[in-house]
């Protein structure tokens, strides 16, 4: 699923006011790390992680592996903050219509 500009925008607005859920310390991305923003994405739809990388090359790295392997969606990047979208089952959050 790619995501319009418009509802990109739209989940921009409403992360905003979320925590992350999903720190990756020291140990990096690890199989349990997956895993649980495996489970955050399921539950919730839309994410916050905080990538603790000081490397940049290293963070876009990490940042493409996440949603390589949870297959979602990279709604925005801020800082060591990444925004994740995956639509789930239940579709709990109703997005603008792509055009």
């Amino acid at each position: 699923m790619n995501l319009t500009t418009k509802q990109k925008q739209y989940l921009k607005g409403l992360a905003h006011s979320l925590k992350p859920v999903v720190l990756l310390g020291a140990n990096g991305l690890t199989e349990g790390v997956l895993a649980e923003i495996d489970n955050a994405l399921a539950y919730h739809e839309l994410i916050k992680v905080k990538v603790a990388a000081e490397d940049r090359e290293l963070k876009h790295a990490i940042v493409d592996a996440i949603t390589r392997e949870t297959q979602s969606e990279k709604v925005q990047v801020i800082g060591h903050v990444l925004v994740l979208y995956r639509q789930s089952e239940e579709k709990k959050i109703a997005l603008p219509k792509a055009k």
